[in-house]
């Protein structure tokens, strides 16, 4: 399937070891059918494993699940594209993948560790060049390892160096970027369209309140007295208001979840419609503030959003 059809996504960022086989299985009964993944969440033999097996249960085919890998860091150097989609493909056992997006337009010195420190405890970066690392990920779709390509948390710079890059043999179909009520992306989201590259937009009911990573001076989003009021007259939650707007505006959204009962309440958006004025009400709750602003890695020189957009 495309991505516009699977306008709703399983993310399985940080999961505990054992929780992703139980939960992409229930994911996959209530109806998810695209999985976000990434070789850094260390659990792709596990969700290969669920998919597997709901495959061999008969539930669903191959071609009836989306999944989504991701490049790390580590990974940019032209040479180092195909071994790394390559453990994407052994550890989940699925053949090819359906999407493979560089996470991020940063590149880390390569090696073993993912994270690079020198004795400093500082970052270790690496020279980024975004075209060649792209042309790799080309060789990879022609040799059918994976369907379509795409990005992550790329800015509008970053895309158009793709999109002109001179002999493009496909174009990324996705930028994964964060996306909610209160970080509504208008200018990202516009650029996109007239390019034709969908948004999937992550932290879709904003982020877990991990000071370690997170934004916390931006409240929580989901106890937006808007968002709130709007769920009352539909009988649902906040949570479920946040991910149909999203959805309505043509954003694919990535929620998280590892609690059975909010795999099931997050799917269940597809009964109600936000009016226009409800849609622009929440459209007006943006704050331009991110939950996920990557500061740690702020003076990397493709750090992606020190730019408007």
């Amino acid at each position: 399937g495309s991505l516009h059809s699977n306008l709703f996504s399983y993310s399985l960022l940080c999961s505990l070891p054992g929780t992703a086989l139980e939960c992409v299985k229930l994911a996959i009964d209530v109806g998810y059918r695209h999985f976000d993944g990434a070789l850094v969440y260390f659990n792709e033999h596990e969700v290969g494993q669920a998919i597997r097996d709901k495959i061999a249960d008969g539930t669903v085919k191959r071609e009836d699940i989306f999944y989504c890998g991701k490049l790390w860091n580590t990974f940019h150097p032209p040479e180092l594209v195909r071994p790394a989609l390559e453990k994407t493909l052994k550890a989940s056992g699925l053949g090819y993948v359906d999407l493979y997006i560089v996470e991020l337009p940063m590149a880390f010195k390569p090696g073993k560790e993912f994270y690079p420190k020198d004795r400093d405890g500082k970052y270790i970066y690496h020279h980024t060049d975004l075209c060649a690392t792209w042309e790799a990920l080309e060789a990879c779709k022609d040799a059918g390892l994976v369907k379509s390509l795409g990005v992550s948390n790329f800015n509008r710079r970053q895309l158009e160096l793709l999109l002109n890059k001179p002999g493009l043999k496909h174009k990324p179909v996705s930028n994964q970027v964060e996306c909610h009520p209160y970080f509504t992306q208008p200018k990202l989201l516009e650029f996109c369209r007239q390019h034709d590259i969908v948004i999937v937009g992550y932290c879709p009911i904003g982020s877990s309140r991990d000071a370690s990573w997170v934004n916390v001076k931006c409240p929580p989003l989901l106890e937006d007295p808007l968002l709130v009021s709007i769920g009352k007259k539909y009988r649902k939650s906040s949570a479920q208001v946040a991910l149909r707007f999203n959805v309505q505006r043509g954003v694919v959204v990535i929620p998280k979840s590892f609690s059975p009962e909010r795999i099931k309440h997050n799917f269940q958006i597809f009964d109600f419609s936000l009016t226009d004025e409800e849609m622009k009400a929440i459209e007006a709750l943006n704050k331009n503030i991110r939950f996920v602003e990557l500061l740690m890695w702020s003076d990397h020189p493709e750090y992606p959003f020190h730019d408007e957009y």
